[in-house]
């Protein structure tokens, strides 16, 4: 079972990321989402995500904030990137952090999801 976390303050992005997710990857998923990086924080090492989407601009905690502080205690998650924001500043503060494995602008789309996910699967 791929286990993916959406950490995203807009409850609209979160869904359709999630439904996006449900109809286009083959392989057996569960998805854990959160409006907030900080209940994610408490949550992440419980759940051991394979997959890990983080919206960057969000009040009390910033997708920055969450990725300063992140400490996988398991497998290192991958990391993506999944903001409204194109400033090319954003996008290359990204790029610094070896955990991200790559920044996608908002929305999901599909060809996304089959470059992330493709056929395989990852072990549980």
């Amino acid at each position: 079972m791929v286990k993916i976390i959406l950490i995203d303050d807009d409850p609209i992005s979160t869904f359709v990321t999630e439904k996006l997710i449900h109809k286009n990857i083959k392989i057996p998923c569960q998805i854990f989402t959160f409006d907030n990086a900080k209940d994610a924080l408490r949550d992440v090492n419980k759940i051991k995500p394979h997959y890990l989407f983080l919206d960057l601009n969000m009040p009390e905690m910033t997708g920055w904030d969450f990725l300063e502080v992140f400490d996988p205690q398991h497998e290192d998650p991958e990391i993506y990137i999944l903001s409204s924001s194109v400033d090319e500043r954003d996008i290359n503060k990204a790029n610094e952090y070896k955990q991200v494995k790559k920044y996608l602008s908002k929305p999901l789309i599909k060809q996304y999801i089959k470059s992330i996910f493709g056929s395989g699967e990852k072990p549980d």
